[in-house]
């Protein structure tokens, strides 16, 4: 027989709402705008009446628990603690709100952390007892898997790959430091190094250059590199170049088997892919030689970050 639980990621504008099968299958979905909420007391009343109408229209009567990946969430406390891009400010106690509702257990981590359990529980990491997850959106954010557990380290926060320093005095980045791996491969940095390019190549007259520049996109830049334009091009051969960098280090301090990859920058394909691997193996120590592969995370893209929300049930 089937068992269920429920997948919760909430992001700053949208939180999505998944009802998961134990075989990894999203059964069915419901959505909030977390943006319209300045009461997490009415946030997550409103939240658990969706869960109950995804119960109740799939016929399902019991869940395991409750899986969410929320900004700051800390696994030890199950809080949002001081999140930044949240109307509702201050610790939040998600599972003492949860409860005042729903009568199951509720786990709570931060969205890399779900990410890379989602794809130990349910994706190209089955069988795998060590492995990093690098996750590439607007920031990037990770999560390291060690002996077939999370690392979380003792704030909860450990994993922070995103915000190691790639290049000394390099880039400002939102954590208030210079240089964070985040500002150069994030679809942020992407689009940042884009806009450097484009200054130093006035004689570029490309698709990009046509484009004003505060519209330029990191999925634009993906497709003009895929339709082989030169600075688009460039532009992800350094991007996957410092990725590969950071990948080494990573694999440097965790010796894992795999190191997954997945976001909207990822979706570009062998544009950031071959120069990541190729940086990856010019800058692993040689001690790691053969033991560990680049990998494209395998779970489905709409439903990654409910999956690995659902998957904090089982940790």
């Amino acid at each position: 027989m089937s068992t269920y639980s429920i997948g919760i990621d909430i992001g700053g504008t949208n939180t999505d709402i998944g009802l998961v099968r134990d075989d990894g299958l999203c059964m069915d979905k419901k959505n909030l705008h977390t943006n319209e909420y300045l009461d997490a007391k009415v946030y997550v009343a409103d939240i658990c009446s969706k869960i109950k109408m995804l119960m109740a229209e799939n016929k399902v009567e019991a869940i395991d628990g409750i899986g969410i990946a929320a900004p700051a969430g800390n696994f030890y406390t199950g809080c949002i603690e001081n999140a930044t891009n949240l109307n509702f400010k201050g610790v939040i106690d998600l599972p003492k709100l949860f409860h005042e509702h729903l009568d199951a257990p509720v786990v709570v981590s931060n969205d890399a952390n779900a990410a890379a359990y989602g794809e130990l529980v349910y994706g190209g990491a089955k069988g795998m007892r060590h492995f990093v997850m690098f996750t590439l959106g607007t920031g990037v954010g990770s999560g390291i898997v060690v002996d077939g557990k999370l690392v979380h380290g003792k704030t909860g926060g450990a994993g922070e790959l995103g915000h190691a320093i790639l290049i000394p005095e390099g880039r400002p980045c939102g954590c208030g430091r210079k240089g964070c791996l985040e500002t150069y491969t994030s679809a942020t940095g992407i689009r940042c190094t884009t806009l450097e390019m484009l200054e130093a190549m006035p004689s570029y007259d490309g698709p990009l250059s046509h484009v004003d520049p505060e519209k330029i996109t990191s999925k634009m830049v993906g497709d003009a590199a895929n339709d082989g334009d030169p600075l688009a091009l460039m532009v992800f051969e350094k991007t996957g170049y410092w990725l590969g960098i950071a990948m080494a280090n990573a694999v440097a301090f965790s010796g894992p088997e795999a190191v997954f990859l997945m976001g909207g920058p990822v979706k570009a394909g062998d544009v950031l892919l071959k120069p990541a691997r190729e940086s990856f193996k010019k800058h692993l120590c040689f001690v790691y030689d053969g033991s560990v592969e680049v990998r494209v995370s395998e779970l489905p893209d709409n439903d990654a970050a409910i999956l690995g929300a659902a998957a904090l049930t089982k940790a």
